[in-house]
């Protein structure tokens, strides 16, 4: 088991501040939940309203209305067109959306096209734009990727292929002459949320086409787009965007028709898979449960399994695709358990050299697999509170890295300024602000670490490396119940940006009931006499949990459903000694 060393940043605990202006605003609410609403600035009904009338109308969404007519059109002329997304659960979701809705719309001549990580790299390019050109592809639609696909789309231009850009990624310097771009991070879109994931900006799109086929009396006018909301749901969860209003309504939506059993047959599939209950799914389960089965295919495999699992509407079909995807969650949990192992030696051994953690971590193995060094990254940065970058070995003497960061530091802004200070070191690179990819060659890799932490500490202000861990107050023994924890899981959808309720307690620690390699199950005992079944999943601390102990424990409440009963569990992340 790795142990944490001097240089490993420990946590201070904040308690999440009721903004001035927010006062509790519902008033027949459970009290513990009225004041969580109060601490995450929710100061009006409507702020929390998840009904469909409240989301933005498609209008404000800078040319989806121009996307709307050019989709209207290619329904009417049979024109053939072809998605092509990107090889993660977003652009899975994305891809899978883009097909039904445009197949429920009226389309025919529709397929997609989804780049293999290892084969095709990132994006449109001008090989995959040949490709489809062979099959005779007249429109190209780009789902969750297209803003950086400079060559491509002008390699399309050259064939004479129309291409469609939706994307939500940040644009670059130069801005691909396509047909038509929406994009809500693009210049000069006003649209108020840009947070909107692939899926949603799609799902927008086909919700700007059906106004036009209403315009134009189709039969196809009245086609429900509810009913895919529960792949909007995934891959907004899936890609970590801030859960603002508008996607918690995208979010809370979706999460209502799983469990109401109208889902796809391949969401449904995941579900069994995963073993998870739709009648109680939460965006937790989606993004920790069936987001890495889909994510699965494009770090290992091809991602078309995982399309094809959420397309089609065979339930054979979608169960044995669930199956493929599950058995490829498993072996990537085994290789990120040896990349995790190897990349702990490596910190291990360059920490102790030094006093601090530096501004950055920046790794390469050449053993470590291109498909799941953004796990890989993303686990480093939480343990250290450093934007983190692994690297894997790819072609031709180059290096491909993957980017975790954390708040206050925007890795792709980071990424672009060291591209313009020191020209032809990163070969091409691209992302959002928590999340970036990047190549260079292996020998840069040495100047790319120092360039980037000189970066980092012209633009970042120290107390930015100071690692916080919020919660929602003491949370008194009185509402240590079953009712508080129904309350809080049914008050989602609880994300980035809208975080789930931690609370803080003191108390004692009463029985140890199991310690394993995995977790640790006890009862916890308050000051005041209530007790709670508890569980904790970080070995870290399995040596602080004896019996008698007395600790201070940050925690949210969970309920635990186990063969039709729900019992009350309490969640521990962290523990200290009082």
């Amino acid at each position: 088991m790795y142990q944490m060393n001097k240089a490993e940043t420990s946590a201070a605990w904040i308690l999440r501040e009721r903004p001035k202006n927010v006062a509790h605003i519902i008033e027949h609410a459970h009290p513990v939940l009225a004041e969580i609403y109060a601490r995450r600035g929710v100061h009006s009904l409507d702020a929390i309203n998840h009904s469909l009338g409240h989301l933005i109308p498609p209008n404000l969404l800078l040319n989806a209305d121009k996307a709307g007519h050019i989709f209207a059109d290619a329904i009417a002329s049979n024109t053939r067109m072809t998605i092509v997304g990107d090889f993660d659960a977003d652009g899975a979701t994305s891809t899978a959306l883009a097909m039904r809705g445009l197949r429920a719309l009226g389309a025919t001549q529709i397929n997609f096209r989804v780049p293999d990580r290892f084969r095709d790299g990132y994006g449109l390019t001008p090989p995959i734009v040949d490709e489809l050109a062979a099959i005779g592809t007249q429109l190209i639609i780009t789902v969750d990727n297209g803003i950086s696909s400079i060559e491509g789309i002008q390699r399309a231009n050259e064939l004479g292929i129309d291409v469609l850009v939706t994307d939500h990624h940040l644009p670059g310097e130069q801005i691909p002459n396509a047909m038509c771009i929406v994009n809500p991070n693009q210049t000069d879109c006003s649209f108020p949320s840009k947070n909107l994931a692939g899926v949603g900006v799609m799902f927008y799109v086909l919700m700007a086409t059906r106004s036009v086929l209403r315009e134009r009396g189709s039969k196809f006018a009245q086609v429900n787009l509810a009913q895919f909301l529960d792949l909007v749901a995934l891959g907004t969860v899936a890609d970590v965007v801030p859960l603002d209003q508008n996607n918690r309504i995208l979010v809370q939506q979706g999460i209502r028709r799983i469990r109401a059993g109208q889902a796809c047959a391949g969401v449904n599939a995941l579900l069994l898979v995963a073993k998870k209950d739709r009648a109680f799914i939460t965006a937790t389960d989606l993004a920790f449960s069936i987001a890495p089965r889909i994510n699965a295919a494009g770090r290992l495999d091809d991602m078309t399994h995982g399309i094809l699992c959420l397309v089609t509407d065979v339930e054979r079909e979608a169960i044995n695709l669930a199956t493929e995807l599950d058995a490829l969650n498993q072996e990537r949990r085994h290789i990120e358990a040896d990349m995790l192992s190897s990349a702990h030696n490596l910190l291990a051994d360059a920490l102790t050299k030094l006093s601090d953690v530096p501004q950055a971590l920046v790794m390469h193995e050449p053993e470590w697999h291109q498909g799941v060094i953004g796990i890989l990254a993303g686990r480093i940065k939480d343990k250290f509170h450093r934007p983190t970058f692994c690297f894997a070995q790819a072609e031709n003497g180059e290096l491909k890295g993957s980017g975790r960061s954390i708040p206050g530091i925007h890795m792709r802004d980071a990424l672009a300024n060291v591209a313009t200070k020191h020209p032809g070191l990163i070969i091409k690179f691209g992302g959002h602000a928590m999340a970036a990819g990047l190549s260079l060659a292996a020998t840069n890799l040495g100047q790319f670490r120092d360039a980037f932490i000189e970066e980092l500490n012209l633009h970042s202000d120290a107390d930015i490396f100071a690692k916080v861990l919020w919660h929602d107050g003491v949370l008194d023994e009185e509402y240590w119940n079953l009712t508080t924890a129904t309350a809080l899981e049914s008050a989602g959808p609880w994300g980035q940006r809208f975080p789930e309720p931690r609370f803080i307690s003191q108390g004692i620690i009463k029985t140890v009931l199991a310690k394993s390699e995995r977790y640790c199950k006890f009862i916890w005992q308050g000051k005041k006499g209530a007790e709670l079944t508890s569980v904790m999943f970080d070995t870290s601390q399995f040596n602080r949990i004896e019996t008698g102990a007395e600790v201070l424990a940050l925690f949210s409440l969970d309920v635990n459903r186990f063969r039709g009963s729900e019992s009350l569990q309490a969640r521990i992340e962290k523990i200290c000694d009082l």
